[in-house]
């Protein structure tokens, strides 16, 4: 479907980006909108340190990160015949000219570290995330290429590494290092 923008834009493969609602010094924020159905659909951020939070109505809301933030979305839905659909994506929010990759309901996109599908798999993400929880770690800290070698360690159809502390205060010195 074509909407105005597209079609105003000449020479441009995308519509420009409004900067209704930002000041100039503030960075552009990832959003991601969150529908709840009791019995039908159910999306949830299961960690995310938000920046900020806007109630649509009494079943929707958008949270908002800042570029670099970790969350985590899932997603859930049935019908009258059960669970169609259990999804669940550790993502990074991206800054203005990152490439990034479309995600439903996150808006622009996101950087997606672990994506997995079907709730057996969920299940076993989440005990990751309640193990690395118990380690005294914030989900929301861990280290990205963690993340990654979850995701492909569960694609491959093996069992993850644990994420070590002194694994984590590499990551910490790395991560303040950087400008």
């Amino acid at each position: 479907m074509l909407t105005s923008p597209r079609l105003c834009t000449v020479g441009r493969l995308t519509p420009p980006r409004t900067s209704a609602g930002r000041c100039d010094g503030d960075p552009p924020l990832t959003h991601v909108t969150l529908v709840w159905q009791e019995g039908l659909r159910e999306d949830w951020l299961r960690f995310g340190k938000p920046v900020g939070q806007r109630i649509i109505d009494r079943r929707t809301r958008v949270e908002s990160y800042k570029p670099g933030q970790l969350f985590a979305f899932g997603r859930w839905a049935s019908n009258e015949y059960g669970t169609i659909r259990s999804a669940l994506a550790i993502a990074r929010a991206v800054a203005a000219g990152d490439t990034y990759s479309t995600l439903p309901q996150v808006d622009p996109g996101a950087e997606i570290l672990l994506s997995v599908r079907g709730w057996p798999k969920v299940r076993q993400v989440l005990g990751l995330i309640d193990a690395i929880e118990a380690g005294g770690t914030d989900p929301c800290d861990v280290a990205p290429d963690h993340w990654r070698h979850m995701h492909n360690r569960l694609a491959a159809g093996m069992q993850p590494r644990a994420y070590h502390p002194d694994r984590h205060r590499v990551w910490l010195r790395y991560r303040n290092l950087r400008p």
